[in-house]
């Protein structure tokens, strides 16, 4: 009985790392950050410029493609705001950049990737995987009921500790909240508390300080 029942753990393990994951997916999908900055340099002839967001001091590069298409063109000082994003070589640049006041406007990231193919509807019909799935689930569920009858007969078939014998509970495990980081104006390895934390800072707010040999790694000496 205690090997049918050991048997069925990694499957039971399995399922619940599956959850997991499907928990930690969610929290990536989260939309982007918007920052506020300002258009410090233009170059009318090239098309492309720099802005600085307002809490930082770094210049990101910008392209005329990135500004909404209303007709206006860049003016040195207005106001701003826009996502950032790496390049192909790994450095920061505002996208989708907006004016205040406007609406936010359907517009495709500059520079990338061409629009894949619409996908073709396969009519093979569906019943035959359908059926599987359901047939797979059924089994994993009637394995895990039948270790677990086995299960709860052994411990009612246990001899019962007398009675004044009194132990206590173990500690209650508690489960760590995940982290969620962001742009508040830090900027330094100093001010950062984990390595997870200030990679999220270098690679997400402008104006960090925290790579100085540009490898990509920040805070080499105290976090990471």
């Amino acid at each position: 009985m205690i090997h049918r029942y050991i048997r069925l753990q990694p499957i039971r393990l399995n399922l619940f790392a599956a959850l997991q994951r499907q928990e930690s997916a969610k929290s990536v999908n989260a939309p982007p950050q918007r920052f506020n900055g300002t258009l410090t340099k233009w170059n009318s002839d090239r098309g492309f410029g720099f802005v600085v967001a307002e809490q930082g001091s770094q210049e990101l590069f910008v392209h005329v493609s990135a500004f909404p298409r209303d007709g206006r063109a860049p003016a040195i000082g207005e106001a701003l705001s826009f996502e950032m994003e790496l390049d192909g070589q790994g450095r920061k640049r505002a996208v989708l950049l907006r004016r205040p006041g406007a609406v936010a406007p359907v517009q495709a990231r500059p520079q990338g990737r061409p629009s894949s193919p619409p996908h073709r509807v396969s009519r093979r019909p569906k019943s035959n995987s359908f059926a599987s799935r359901l047939i797979g689930l059924g089994m994993v569920a009637a394995l895990g009921g039948y270790g677990y009858t086995h299960y709860e007969k052994r411990v009612s078939a246990a001899p019962v500790a007398p009675q004044g014998v009194w132990s206590a509970p173990g500690p209650a495990t508690v489960r760590p909240a995940t982290a969620v980081f962001q742009c508040d104006g830090r900027k330094r390895c100093s001010q950062m508390t984990s390595c997870e934390e200030a990679t999220y800072f270098l690679k997400n707010c402008p104006g960090t300080e925290m790579d100085g040999d540009r490898d990509g790694i920040p805070c080499e000496q105290q976090h990471c």
